[in-house]
Parts: C-alpha cells; structure tokens; sequence
C-alpha cells in the first residue's frame, strides 16, 4: 500500500503535493499526417495528455477504492469518478434510462476456505485430503450456501470437443454428475489449420473447459495447472481465487458445483493414486490423435460453504455524438475500471490497487473521452466509451454490455479494448493480436507505420490472449473488436528489455498487491498508444462500408446474426 499526501485543486481535484517529473515534449507526442484524417481530428489526438493520464491512474488506484472490486464502495466510487470524469467532459449519457450508468446484476460467491474440505478418496485406501489455496481453489458457480458431493473423476485430456478439428475428447463419455478432470490449454501444434498451431484458440481458454463440461450435467471441473501451459504461475491462480468471484445474473452455464484448478502436483499425485503414471506423459499423450477418456479409480468428496450475496455493479458508458445521425458505423472504446478489491485473508498488505491493471486502460480512455469530445469537429459517427465492470471475473460487464450494447451490435463498426499498458516508455511497437482477422487491417497497418508503429505477432501465442479480455466479449456479439497493447521494444532500449520489464511485471506484480501506482511511471507511450487509437477510430467511423470479420472467421457467423444495419 502506498500512502501520499494531497492538495485539493479547482474541482476537487485531488493531485499529489509531491513534484512529479515530467518528461519533455519531444517529437514523440506528434500525431503524424495520416491518409483521411482531418487537421481537426489531428489536433484532437494531439491534445491527449500523458499528466491527465497519470493523474486517472494515481486516483484509481489509491487505498481509498480498496482495489475496485466489483459490487464493493470502492469499485461504486471508481465508476462516479469516471461518470463524473465524463460530463465534465462534455459526453452525454448513453445508457437507455438516460444516465451514464448500466445495470450489470450478479452474484459473488467467497469460498470460505477454512469450512471447505477437498479429498481425493480412491476405491482402496485412505483418502488424501487436499489443502485449499496452496494444492486447490475452487468456486460454487450455482451460488448456493453448501454443496455436498463424492463423485468420480474422469480424466478429459484437454476436455474439448471441436468439429472443425474433428477432435471429442469427450467421445463415448458420459459426465453427469462427474468429475472433468483436464488440463489447461490445448493439443500443441505447428499446423495452423489444427488449433491455429502455436495460437491459442478459445478452446484452450479454462472459461471453456467450464462451459463445455457444465453442458454435458458434469458436477465439477479440476483444471490441471502447470505454468508453461497456462503462461502464468500457481499463484496468479491462487490470488485470483483467493478473492469473491463473480457470475451474472440469470447465466444458465453456471452450473458446477465445484470450478477449480489443482497445482501440478497435485495432480501427479492423483494419477499415482489412480494408478496411471507420470502426468506429464499423461499430458503429451492427451495432444495427440488417438486420446480417450478414462474413469479413475478415485473419487472427489467435497464439502463447500461459501459466502453469497447478490448485487448490481456498472458498466459506465458515454457518447460523442458524430456528424451524421445515422447509428450505423459507430465506434466503442472500452477498458475494464474493476480489480481484484481486498483479500480478507492476506496477512498485511491485501489491497489489490490494480494501478497498470487497469487503472492506465481507463487513464486511457477517458483521456480518448475527452479529446473526441473536445474536438473542434465532430468524428464522423457516434462514439461510445464504456469503462467495464467485473472483467477480472471473467469479462462479466462486457458479457453484459455485448449483450446489451448501446445500439445494435450490427451499426458497431469497431470496438477498441486497453487492458493494462506498462507506463514504462514510448513504444516503437504495438501487439494488435486479432486485428489481423478483420478487413480494417489494411488501414490498421497504414497507421501503424505512420506511428512509426511495427506490428510484432503475439510473443507468447500460446497464452491466448485474445480470449482473456474485453473485446472478446464483444467479438462474440459479432463486433470487430481488438485490444491495442505497446510491444517489447521501446524508444533508447532493445527488444530484450521490454520483454525483461514485462516478464518482471508478471512475475512480481500481476494481480498482486503490489501492483500501484509508481510516481516514477513514464505516461509518454500511454499517450502515444491512446493517439494511435483515436486515428484508428475516426477512420473506421468514416468508412463508406461496415467493417468485417474476415471470411471463414470464428465470429463471422455472430456478425452475420447481430441484425440488419440501420441503415439497410
């Protein structure tokens, strides 16, 4: 935690008293001449300020909002600050009962830990009880007080079933009331025409391994972790869950009794029991052709208690208006404003501030915000900005906000996502993984290069990262949609060393409590990064036809049943 001290400015605005250093500006803060953008437009993004970012993310992420953990007083003061950042702005309201404010309802299941009790209990022999936290984690997702339960364990491989692949590791297996016991991520491969190769499909997501288990009546899921498959440690997994976790309202896939993953070796241990072996080998086999299915001869008792309540969070949304009245070809901006909130459990400092994940998304946003909105033009369509809530649940608000968008998901010509950009420089180049699947990509790539931008690919394609923020929500709802995040190299250092600030970041704060503000963040590339995807958003809003998923993608068929255009 970090305690500093304030002066109260016009407006109530509360900034420290301490100097902060600013970096000079420099030929870095420039908005380039860019094919089909106007000198208004131009000017607009140059106004986006790095100070006005800084100042987001300080307040963010202060004790005060106790981590924004979603339905927490935190959280309700971090969407007022940015619905208030809003008007002053000069956005109007643009949630249907007029306000800036959209009802997301949910409910938070805690897991009380000493009250729960795991076991693997095999057919002979004693059972092994299992320590919550440190070997397993686990959600009730049906939001009930208790759950009982002793059921077989089955182990799935990967625990999926795609057509196009012609792949069913579920084949000839029959999960009611079971058990899936399966492994994080997906069948390895260096074809692209099976499981994208080293791209991470949906498929490897563990949302999926729950959903498509909760489909076939399975009481539970036991996802198998280990860190090279997952790209992030044991206790990432284990703060995550350390926490409430939360579903919407109404969700008729939250079905298991039991949503958990278990350490490797844990997991190890279980075969031994079951008689099967080395897990790794296990898991090699699992990813190739020939896989089935196998029944141990162990069992899952579990005793569940858990603390649930039911709440309303916000999806904070507001509007530009465009020069033209006609919906179609709108434009949506988003960035998650939740965290983590308070671990009531952690042993000093347990409040999960949440400063580059993702206080500099909503820094971002709100500066993107107010330079449409001040703009001596109008963009050529409307544009919407919605700071999201409950995305560390699992994209819940934008699940919410994807399926109630605010127009037709058909006149969206393009949602824009920042989750979580290290203020540690000006960027020389930009991760836009699935933007390549759309037909705007030609012109993502023209601005790119005038940005003095280059596109890298994923560097970690296995972590499926596309699947693990908010547009996906809205790629679901069929709206083209990707998030801009710098790449590894910067202005004055090599590639190596982005990749060394970014793995450090990872490894000491990624939803950890020590992720906060740091005075000595360079907001410079932050702007820089917002600027790119202002260009990106006036062109695509002055496009003479709606922009596309690319033929054959997975979310064609989603824009093709999003509904007619308004215009049509």
């Amino acid at each position: 935690m970090h305690r500093v001290k304030f002066c109260v400015l016009a407006f109530g605005l509360l900034l420290p008293c301490v100097a902060i250093a600013q970096q000079p500006a420099s030929k870095t803060d420039a908005v380039p001449a860019v094919a089909g953008l106007p000198a208004a437009a131009r000017a607009a993004a140059a106004s986006i300020d790095p100070g006005k970012m800084r100042a987001h993310v300080r307040f963010l992420s202060l004790d005060l909002l106790e981590g924004r953990g979603p339905g927490t007083r935190g959280a309700e003061l971090a969407a007022e600050y940015i619905a208030t950042q809003f008007a002053l702005d000069g956005l109007e309201p643009a949630n249907e009962n007029g306000s800036y404010f959209q009802k997301v309802p949910l409910f938070a299941v805690h897991t009380i830990e000493g009250k729960t009790k795991f076991a693997f209990v095999p057919k002979s022999g004693e059972p092994v009880d299992l320590t919550y936290g440190s070997q397993i984690v686990s959600k009730d997702q049906t939001g009930q007080a208790e759950a009982d339960f002793d059921a077989p364990i089955v182990f799935v491989g990967y625990g999926i079933h795609a057509h196009e692949y012609n792949w069913d590791d579920y084949a000839g297996v029959d999960l009611k009331g079971k058990i899936a016991l399966v492994i994080v991520n997906e069948p390895p491969s260096d074809d692209e025409k099976f499981f994208k190769g080293k791209t991470m499909t949906y498929y490897g997501r563990w949302t999926y391994k729950y959903e498509e288990a909760s489909r076939r009546g399975a009481v539970g899921v036991l996802i198998i972790h280990r860190t090279d498959l997952a790209s992030y440690g044991w206790q990432v997994v284990e703060n995550s869950q350390a926490i409430e976790k939360s579903y919407l309202a109404g969700d008729p896939s939250n079905t298991l009794r039991a949503a958990a993953w278990i350490q490797h070796d844990v997991a190890q241990h279980l075969f031994t029991l079951a008689g099967l072996g080395d897990l790794d080998q296990a898991i090699a086999r699992a990813g190739k052709r020939g896989f089935h299915a196998q029944e141990l001869n162990v069992s899952l008792k579990a005793h569940i208690e858990s603390r649930v309540r039911k709440y309303d969070s916000t999806n904070v949304i507001g509007r530009v208006a465009g020069s033209s009245t006609d919906p179609a070809n709108a434009v949506l901006y988003t960035a998650h404003y939740d965290h983590l909130g308070i671990d009531p459990d952690a042993k000093g400092d347990g409040i999960y501030n949440g400063a580059a994940d993702n206080g500099t998304g909503c820094g971002i946003l709100l500066e993107l915000a107010r330079a449409f909105a001040q703009s001596t033009q109008r963009p050529p369509h409307a544009m919407y900005f919605s700071a999201v809530t409950a995305e560390e649940q699992g994209l819940l608000g934008s699940q919410y906000l994807g399926q109630h968008p605010p127009v037709p998901a058909r006149d969206i010509a393009l949602d824009l996502n920042y989750d979580m950009l290290l203020p540690i420089g000006v960027p020389l180049s930009a991760s836009l993984g699935g933007a390549e699947r759309i037909s705007f990509w030609p012109t993502i790539q023209a601005v790119a290069k005038d940005f003095d931008l280059k596109l890298l690919p994923d560097p970690d394609p296995s972590a499926g990262h596309y699947y693990r923020s908010d547009h996906f929500s809205l790629a679901r709802a069929g709206i083209p949609a990707f998030s801009i995040d710098q790449g590894r190299l910067f202005v004055g250092h090599d590639e190596a060393w982005g990749r060394a600030q970014f793995d450090d970041f990872v490894a000491h704060h990624y939803h950890q409590p020590s992720d906060e503000y740091q005075a000595d963040w360079d907001f410079r590339g932050n702007a820089k990064m917002a600027r790119f995807g202002f260009v990106l958003g006036w062109l695509a809003s002055a496009q003479a036809k709606p922009v596309e998923w690319q033929a054959g993608d997975e979310f064609e068929a989603a824009r093709k049943a999003s509904g007619k255009s308004s215009e049509q």
